[in-house]
C-alpha cells in the first residue's frame, strides 16, 4: 500500500470510478479530470474505487484525490491498493468486490424491485396530507398504473427529528396506511439524520450525548436545504438505537414497511466534529448509511462505500430536461453506480425530482419527456414516479407511460433474480456493454454510454432525444431478439425506428 500512485494509461483504457454524479464524464481516460473525494462527492453516493477496461482498480478505505491527464491517472490518499485482474472491465470490478466489498448475500424488498415507485414529493411538496397521499394512490390506480411502493416525502412528520405524524395533517395514519396496503401498496416514511434546535428531540439527545458536537462541546448546528438543525451521532451505538427505537415504533404503530434516509452529505459534516466514534466527513456518511441496514425497505440518495450491502441507491435529484444533466446521464451515472459497487439501484424520479425547476416561472412541462423519462427508467432495477403521469399525460403518451410501468412489472421476477445473484457475485444489475465484452481491438464497447445491459442477456437502448424517430443501436457480441422477433448478429451497429410507444429492447438468443 502506497500514498501516492501514478499509473500511465494503456492503449485505449478507460476508468470508471469515485462520485457517481461524475458518471457523465465517465469513462475517464480520454480527456483531463480530476476529483477530490475528500472534499465533495456532488451529494450522492461515492466509493474510494477506480477501475478499468484493462483489468487494473485502484481501492483505498479512505476518501483521495485524482486526475487524469496526459496519458496517466494520478492519485493522492492514504494506503492505496493497486491491482490487477484479468485483462477486462468485469474482471477487475470482480476482484475488486470480492477484496473489499464483498456481496452481503441479501437484497432490499423484493417489492422495491418488482413494482413502481410512487413518491409524493413533486405533487405535494412540503404539504402532504392523509387525503392528498391517499387520492394520489387512487389516482394512480384510475389511470390503470400498478400499485406498487407510497413513499410519504418531507414533512409528514411534526418537526424534524420529532418523528411522529402530525395530526393536523394525518388524523389517522394507522387507517391510511391500512388502506393504502389494501390498494396494494407498501409504505415509507421519509426522514434525515438532523434534528430541529429547541425541540423535545434535541433536549432529550444533546442531554444524553448524541449529537454531533463542535470542539467546544456544543451540539453543532448544520445549514441544509430547509435551514439550520443539529446532527444525529451516527457513530454512536446509543444514538442508533434510539433512531431505531423511533422507527420500530411507527411501523408497530401504523404499520410502516420502511424509510427512505435522505441526507447525511459531506457538506453537513465538518473535519472537526466531536463525534461518539472518531470519523471523518466520509465516516459520518458511512455511519448514517448502515443506519438503514435495519430495514428491508429503505432508500439513500448521498451514501459513501458500503458497495455490495442491501441499500436502495436512487440517483440525485434531476430537473426536467432532455441532454446533459437530465435524461441523458441516467445510463452513464446507472453504469457508474453499478461499478462502484452499488447494484440496486434507482434512477430519479420519473420527469425530473428537482423541485425548484417545476416551480419556475418559465416552466413548460414537456409530456414527451416524461414518456421516455418513464422508459428509461422502466429497464432498471428500480424506477420511480413522483408527477402523477394521468394529471401531465393524455392518449398515447399516457399509454405509452402506463405501457412501460406494464413493462417493469413484466420484468419483475427476471429483475429480483438478477438482485439475487448480485447479493452472491457482487456484480452490477445494470451494466456497461463493456462489463463483459472488452471488444476486439478494432471495437469497443467502453465510449457506449446511452446504453446498457440488464444482467447479461437484456439490451437496452432507451430513446433519450426528442422527436426521435429512429435509435441507432451497438450489439455486442451474440444473436439478439427484438421485441418483435426479429433477430440481429453482433457485433454489429443497426439503426432502429422508434414511435412515442417504443423501447428498444433485445435478448441474448446466444
Amino acid at each position: 500500500m502506497v500514498n501516492d500512485v501514478r499509473l500511465n494509461l494503456l492503449p485505449n483504457e478507460r476508468w470508471w470510478g469515485g462520485a457517481i454524479r461524475d458518471g457523465e464524464l465517465m469513462p475517464f481516460g480520454n480527456v483531463p479530470h480530476q476529483r477530490d473525494l475528500r472534499v465533495d462527492v456532488l451529494r450522492n453516493q461515492a466509493s474510494p474505487l477506480l477501475v478499468s477496461s484493462a483489468g487494473r482498480y485502484l481501492w483505498s478505505e479512505e476518501p483521495f484525490a485524482f486526475s487524469f491527464g496526459d496519458g496517466a491517472v494520478e492519485v493522492t490518499g492514504t494506503d492505496l491498493v493497486v491491482a490487477q485482474d484479468g485483462t477486462s472491465l468485469g474482471s477487475a470490478f470482480r476482484h475488486a468486490a470480492a477484496s473489499f466489498f464483498p456481496a452481503s448475500g441479501t437484497i432490499p424488498a423484493e417489492q422495491m424491485f418488482r413494482f413502481p415507485q410512487y413518491n409524493t414529493w413533486i405533487e405535494m411538496p412540503y404539504r402532504p396530507t392523509q387525503q392528498s397521499v391517499l387520492a394520489y394512490a387512487r389516482g394512480l390506480l384510475d389511470a390503470g398504473f400498478p400499485p406498487g411502493l407510497m413513499m410519504i416525502d418531507d414533512r409528514w412528520s411534526r418537526d424534524y427529528g420529532e418523528w411522529e405524524f402530525d395530526r393536523g395533517q394525518f388524523p389517522d395514519p394507522t387507517a391510511m396506511v391500512a388502506e393504502l396496503h389494501e390498494l396494494g401498496f407498501t409504505v415509507m416514511l421519509w426522514l434525515m439524520p438532523v434534528i430541529s434546535a429547541d425541540s423535545p428531540a434535541y433536549r432529550q439527545l444533546s442531554e444524553h450525548g448524541l449529537l454531533v458536537r463542535e470542539p467546544s462541546g456544543v451540539p453543532a448546528l448544520r445549514e441544509w436545504w430547509n435551514g439550520y438543525s443539529a446532527m444525529l451521532d451516527c457513530t454512536n451505538p446509543d444514538a442508533v438505537s434510539w433512531i431505531h427505537g423511533v422507527l420500530d415504533g411507527l411501523r408497530e404503530q401504523h404499520g410502516l414497511d420502511g424509510f427512505k434516509f435522505d441526507g447525511g452529505d459531506f457538506y453537513m459534516f465538518t473535519p472537526d466534529d466531536v463525534t461518539f466514534t472518531p470519523a471523518t466527513v466520509a465516516g459520518q456518511c458511512e455511519a448514517w448509511g448502515k443506519v438503514g441496514l435495519h430495514y428491508e425497505f429503505n432508500e439513500y440518495r448521498a451514501c459513501w462505500k458500503l458497495g455490495g450491502q442491501p441499500l436502495a441507491q436512487r440517483l440525485h435529484d434531476k430537473p426536467p430536461t432532455w441532454g446533459e444533466g437530465g435524461l441523458a446521464s441516467l445510463v452513464p451515472e446507472g453504469i457508474a453506480q453499478g461499478l462502484a459497487g452499488f447494484a440496486y439501484i434507482c434512477p430519479d424520479m420519473i420527469g425530473g425530482g428537482l423541485l425548484g425547476a417545476f416551480y419556475d416561472a418559465s416552466f413548460e412541462f414537456d409530456t414527451e419527456l416524461m414518456v421516455r423519462y418513464g422508459q428509461c427508467a422502466a429497464l432498471f432495477p428500480m424506477m420511480q414516479f413522483s408527477v402523477s403521469p394521468s394529471r401531465v399525460l393524455v392518449g398515447e403518451q399516457l399509454d405509452a407511460c402506463r405501457a412501460a410501468a406494464d413493462l417493469h412489472v413484466s420484468l419483475g421476477a427476471e429483475i429480483v433474480e438478477l438482485a439475487r445473484q448480485s447479493s452472491r457475485t457482487g456484480e452490477p444489475i445494470l451494466r456497461s456493454l463493456a462489463f463483459d465484452n472488452p471488444g476486439d481491438g478494432t471495437r469497443g464497447y467502453e465510449d457506449v454510454t446511452d446504453q446498457f445491459l440488464l444482467g447479461t442477456d437484456i439490451l437496452v437502448a432507451p430513446v433519450l432525444e426528442k422527436g426521435a424517430t429512429a435509435r441507432h443501436v451497438v450489439l455486442p457480441p451474440g444473436i439478439w431478439r427484438a421485441t418483435d422477433g426479429t433477430e440481429f448478429a453482433g457485433p454489429d451497429e443497426i439503426t432502429v425506428p422508434v414511435t412515442i410507444s417504443t423501447i428498444p429492447l433485445f435478448r441474448r438468443v446466444t
